[in-house]
């Protein structure tokens, strides 16, 4: 019997939600999820933190001018699960779409840099930290661990994601390479737009590379979605104009084959949401030239794996009520989350 690969229509969001604003943000990603539902997509990236929003602050301030900002930062960052998750499921059910949503996810006294999956149920079933915050970015967020390592199987393919900087390492591309994804959500910010980022005149190219080496090695789709500055930013920001002052609009947002290449032109700037239909089936032919997790791999030359151990600050010991010898018990909020409806995939089991 024929299995034919699907054709899939995908939907990536290029605008900033409200700055700081959770509550304003959350109804704008819902509205947006809502009209690429309408449209059609089975699926709706995000950008890099859009709720509620990116610390641009850390490019142009010095520490004395950005607490303030990462005070409110703090405050409006979302919890996982919450009532700013729930509502963000309500539309993924209302659509009928699987969204990742770019957020700044608070968990006790941290910030996280993460990926959140919600399936097509409304479930909120995966979610991925950045491994290793960039640069100055570590003076907001804390570090994911190799729980954040996965793939999930959405039923029309495999799909993974990855932020920003993460794309240049090259293990953490190759395991998701290697647990078959498909489709990939490259999440980014508008650093182009910024200025004050020393590499803002090349990200742009550090992005569209990246992305691009990461579909051809992984035959993989990539939707390569960037945030915008909007006014609203720009205006809070409050550099004074020159050099270093941020602009309004920047981003690049689109799709590439596992070819690497651009399906159509990228979408820069102006607030919009991008469609494309991916032809799930073209994956073969990239894989037939070379699978670089399958018949092009040499794991008797290399080889590695994922360490899926929860990076926690406390462990406590309890003791078996059957032979009394202590055992590790590890606690981490959220902990089992990734694991719901048996969809998420890992390198290596959790327990």
């Amino acid at each position: 019997m024929s299995n034919t690969p699907p054709i899939v229509k995908v939907a990536a969001v290029h605008a900033a939600a409200p700055f700081l604003d959770l509550d304003a943000g959350v109804r704008k990603a819902c509205e947006f999820i809502r009209e690429a539902g309408r449209a059609g997509a089975k699926l709706v990236a995000f950008p890099e933190t859009f709720l509620p929003g990116y610390p641009y602050w850390i490019w142009s301030h010095t520490t004395k001018y950005a607490a303030p900002f990462f005070a409110e930062l703090y405050a409006n960052a979302v919890e996982l699960p919450s009532e700013a998750s729930r509502a963000i499921g309500a539309a993924a059910r209302e659509a009928g779409t699987w969204v990742v949503m770019g957020l700044d996810e608070k968990e006790g006294g941290t910030l996280y840099n993460t990926q959140a999956y919600f399936a097509p149920t409304g479930e909120l079933v995966a979610r991925h930290r950045k491994l290793h915050p960039t640069n100055a970015e570590r003076t907001v967020w804390g570090r994911g661990d190799g729980r954040d390592v996965f793939v999930v199987d959405t039923g029309f393919g495999r799909l993974g994601g990855l932020i920003c900087f993460e794309h240049s390492m090259d293990l953490n591309r190759y395991a998701l390479a290697a647990l078959g994804e498909q489709i990939h959500v490259a999440a980014w910010p508008a650093i182009s737009a910024t200025h004050a980022d020393p590499n803002a005149d090349n990200f742009d190219h550090y992005s569209s590379t990246l992305s691009s080496a990461h579909a051809i090695c992984a035959q993989t789709y990539v939707i390569v979605v960037q945030g915008r500055i909007s006014e609203e930013i720009v205006e809070r920001l409050g550099v004074p104009e020159g050099p270093d002052a941020p602009t309004v609009g920047g981003g690049m947002t689109g799709f590439m084959g596992p070819d690497g290449r651009w399906l159509q032109e990228p979408h820069r700037d102006d607030e919009a949401i991008v469609y494309a239909e991916l032809d799930l089936s073209v994956i073969a032919f990239a894989k037939y030239f070379a699978d670089g997790a399958g018949h092009y791999a040499r794991p008797d030359v290399f080889s590695f794996g994922v360490d899926r151990t929860p990076q926690v600050p406390l462990t406590t010991q309890r003791v078996s009520a059957l032979d009394g010898i202590p055992v590790p018990e590890e606690r981490h909020a959220g902990d089992g989350e990734e694991d719901a409806a048996g969809v998420v995939l890992s390198v290596l089991p959790r327990d």
